[in-house]
């Protein structure tokens, strides 16, 4: 660790988490949890007032008012520096991918002993990141799967990569025969194969493929 002391910004909505934590790391003389709060909305007004003071931020995910990952969301698209460290009880595929969009520096559950817990914290000041044994199976799998729609967009054809555009840009299929010269029911057929090509479930899910893969701005 590079500095001799961190101020840390405790964030969850059960007090008792908070004192627990605290107590952890009371004789730890280089964590110093000088911020708390009990709700997301709270928790930004202390960052906005002492951003400049905060190194790091261990949230809870549901609270009131502002969630940990929207808390998250906030203070990487505003104050970079802070890192946040999400500490949970859950450990579902979607929250911890929402997690991961949202840029957290590590992700530990609730259940984790203090070694751990401390790895996590130093590893993360020391500008690494740090998810429990138990997360990683999880990421692993959401990169396989988005690895997966990425190398989608390599096997689709020209004429499916122009449908998937128009789509994209939410026009019909009507739209799109006129627009391609061609017949509605060939656009149906190819709408049909981006489907299963992106493992799409509906035309929702085939706007999101096409605007996350950046073929729709």
């Amino acid at each position: 660790m590079s500095k001799l002391v961190f101020n840390i910004l405790l964030v969850d909505d059960h007090q008792l988490i908070i004192d627990g934590i605290k107590s952890l790391f009371q004789d730890d003389k280089q964590l110093i949890f000088a911020f708390e709060a009990t709700d997301g909305i709270t928790a930004r007004e202390i960052i906005i007032a002492n951003h400049e003071n905060i190194h790091l931020i261990i949230a809870d995910i549901n609270m009131p008012g502002i969630s940990g990952i929207e808390l998250c969301h906030y203070v990487k698209q505003n104050y970079s520096h802070i890192k946040v460290l999400i500490l949970s009880m859950y450990q579902s595929s979607s929250v911890v991918k929402e997690a991961l969009f949202a840029e957290a520096d590590g992700y530990i559950l609730k259940n984790t002993g203090k070694n751990d817990f401390s790895t996590a914290l130093r590893r993360i000041l020391d500008g690494g990141a740090y998810y429990s044994e138990a997360i990683i199976p999880i990421i692993y799998k959401e990169y396989h799967r988005e690895r997966e729609k990425k190398d989608a967009i390599l096997i689709l054809t020209k004429r499916e990569t122009e449908i998937l555009i128009l789509i994209g840009k939410e026009f019909t299929s009507e739209e799109i025969a006129k627009k391609l010269f061609i017949s509605k029911k060939t656009v149906d057929n190819h709408r049909q194969s981006l489907l299963l090509k992106t493992e799409s479930k509906s035309t929702v899910g085939l706007v999101k493929f096409a605007i996350k893969n950046g073929l729709v701005v």
